[in-house]
């Protein structure tokens, strides 16, 4: 496998922005094509980085045909050793099952669902196919924060930690964001889009969480406690709606050793997902698991279902 044949699913601001041009540009991966479910938008895309458009509408879930159908997905499939994609998460789930079934190894977004049948059919599909998979959680590919969180998973000897998430994208005095006309976003708000972020660094370093207690103070401020399986509690806040001049994201751990916190400025997120297409690459030729794989992935959707339970109340 000298160069992985990688296809794009998804033509919105975050595939047009990050996806595209990372895959474009690694020296090991040839793009394979790109689908959507706007022709034009998929024409466009692939325009841009000289692949083919693999264009479509419909319900993704089942049915079309022809080229502008599932069909099409089904030749750019057969045209590619692996997906990224960058779609909706209950869109993107029910499409890696089918990428999977394929042969196709899987660099999903997060999260991978936002149920925990949905997130497992992925992961199961992925285990039966014996195809490679990975989820973008961006600390964990971001050179400073990926070394950051695996040098205190190292260190051990946390009391405890303290993360928070504060998004501005709803918020007072935000700027205006094309990620903002996101339905599944604004229907989801900062627990299922920011919350995996926080889980992806606090679980490698604390030990998976046994028990949740989340708390919903304003229409989009949730608290989350959590116990972690080392014996830890922990907390985060997440939000889409701060108000800008407050937004921001931390994490700080306390312990035996002192304060460590979470470095600043992550880097240019098209750089970060090519580091991560190259894990994708090693996870594919050696067969060895990365610590953000689809399994990871599922734990995530389970922690985060449960969160939102509690908020649903009875």
């Amino acid at each position: 496998m000298s160069q992985l044949r990688i296809a794009l699913l998804g033509t919105g601001p975050w595939a047009e922005r990050t996806h595209a041009p990372a895959i474009a540009a690694h020296p090991d991966v040839e793009f394979s094509g790109v689908w959507g479910r706007r022709p034009e938008a998929a024409a466009a895309l692939a325009a841009a980085h000289d692949t083919k458009a693999y264009a479509g509408g419909g319900d993704v879930d089942g049915g079309g045909s022809g080229a502008g159908g599932l069909d099409g997905l089904d030749a750019l499939l057969a045209a590619s050793d692996a997906v990224a994609f960058a779609l909706p998460p209950d869109v993107q789930a029910p499409l890696a099952a089918r990428a999977a079934a394929a042969g196709c190894h899987l660099l999903m977004d997060k999260p991978v669902a936002t149920t925990v049948p949905g997130a497992r059919a992925v992961a199961d599909a992925a285990e039966r196919a014996g195809v490679a998979s990975l989820v973008f959680c961006t600390l964990r590919f971001a050179a400073g924060t990926a070394a950051w969180v695996e040098e205190q998973a190292a260190l051990g000897g946390w009391f405890t930690a303290r993360a928070h998430w504060l998004g501005a994208l709803y918020g007072a005095g935000h700027e205006s964001s094309p990620y903002a006309d996101s339905p599944w976003r604004r229907e989801k708000g900062g627990l299922w889009d920011v919350g995996p972020h926080a889980l992806s660094a606090l679980l490698p370093v604390l030990g998976d969480v046994t028990a949740v207690t989340a708390v919903r103070t304003e229409p989009d401020l949730t608290h989350l406690v959590l116990t972690h399986a080392s014996g830890v509690s922990s907390s985060a806040l997440l939000s889409l709606s701060a108000p800008a001049k407050g937004a921001g994201a931390g994490l700080e751990l306390r312990g035996e050793h002192g304060t460590a916190v979470l470095p600043q400025g992550w880097g240019d997120p098209a750089d970060i997902f090519g580091t991560a297409i190259g894990a994708l690459l090693t996870a594919a030729r050696t067969g060895e698991p990365h610590a953000c794989d689809v399994r990871f992935g599922l734990r995530l959707t389970e922690i985060l279902a449960e969160a939102e339970e509690q908020l649903a109340g009875p």
